[in-house]
C-alpha cells in the first residue's frame, strides 16, 4: 500500500486512515488551538507533543504527527490538506516535535502532552485524549484537572480563592444575558490560586471577557466557541 493510500477519505467529514489516530488527534490540536487563543501575541510559535501509548506507537503510520499539526495550524477534520501538514507547519513557521513517551504511564491508550509556547512568552501544557469515532477531551491545563469537549462556548478562569468570586464571574455572566450549561472549580490550597471552567449556551461579547478579567484577583481569562462540528 502506497503512502498515500494510506490517507484517503473514510466518509463524508474525516479524511483517515483512523477516526482515533487522524481525525481525533485533528480535533485535539484544534481544541489546544482554541484554548490558546488567536490574538496577536497568543499565536503558538513552536509546540512539543508528547505521545503516549498507541499514540506513541503509531503516530506515523496512522497519521498522528499530520493530524496534530493540522489541528494547529487551523484545518479542519475533512481537510486534505492533512496530508501535507508537516510541509504547511514549515511554511507556517511553526516549530515542532514529537515526543514518544514509552515508560508506563497512567493515561488512556490515545494521548497527547502538548507544550505550546506562545508569540508573547507564556507556555501553555495541556493533556487531551481521543476516544474513538472523532471524540475528544482535555483532562488537563497546566496544573488544573479539567474536562472539556469543546462542546460548547467555554470561558476559563484563574484566580484567587476567596469568598464572592464565583458568584461576581457569574453575576457578569448573567448580565450579559448569557446562560451557563455547567461550572465546575477547584483550588490548590484554601485561600491560594483557584480556577473554574464554565461551559456556556452561547459565546460571551469581549466586552463580557473584559469585565470579567477586571474582577479583582481575577489572574487570567480564556474564552473559545465550540469545536466545528
Amino acid at each position: 500500500m502506497s503512502a498515500d493510500s494510506l490517507f484517503n477519505i473514510l466518509g463524508p467529514v474525516m479524511v483517515g486512515p483512523s477516526s482515533s489516530h487522524t481525525a481525533g488527534a485533528v480535533r485535539l490540536a484544534s481544541l489546544a488551538r482554541l484554548i490558546a487563543g488567536s490574538r496577536p501575541g497568543n499565536r503558538i510559535r513552536e509546540a512539543e507533543f508528547i505521545l503516549y501509548n498507541s499514540f506513541a506507537q503509531t503516530y506515523e503510520g496512522h497519521g498522528t504527527d499530520k493530524g496534530l499539526l493540522a489541528g494547529l495550524l487551523g484545518l479542519g477534520v475533512d481537510d486534505e490538506r492533512i496530508r501535507d501538514a508537516l510541509a504547511l507547519a514549515d511554511e507556517a513557521g511553526l516549530s515542532y516535535r514529537f515526543t514518544p513517551y514509552h515508560r508506563e504511564n497512567h493515561y488512556s491508550p490515545n494521548t497527547v502532552g502538548f507544550v505550546l509556547h506562545l508569540e508573547h512568552g507564556e507556555t501553555l501544557r495541556i493533556v487531551g485524549h481521543s476516544v474513538g469515532g472523532g471524540k475528544v477531551y482535555i483532562s488537563k491545563i497546566n496544573d488544573q484537572n479539567v474536562t472539556l469537549r469543546g462542546e460548547l462556548p467555554t470561558l476559563l478562569v484563574w484566580y484567587k480563592d476567596q469568598p464572592g468570586m464565583i458568584w461576581q464571574v457569574t453575576k457578569v455572566i448573567a448580565e450579559n444575558h448569557v446562560n451557563i450549561a455547567a461550572l465546575t472549580c477547584n483550588r490548590t490550597h484554601r485561600g491560594e490560586d483557584a480556577f473554574m471552567s464554565i461551559t456556556l449556551d452561547s459565546l460571551p461579547s469581549a466586552e463580557n471577557v473584559a469585565a470579567i478579567q477586571q474582577v479583582p484577583d481575577v489572574y487570567a481569562v480564556r474564552c473559545f466557541d465550540a469545536l466545528s462540528p
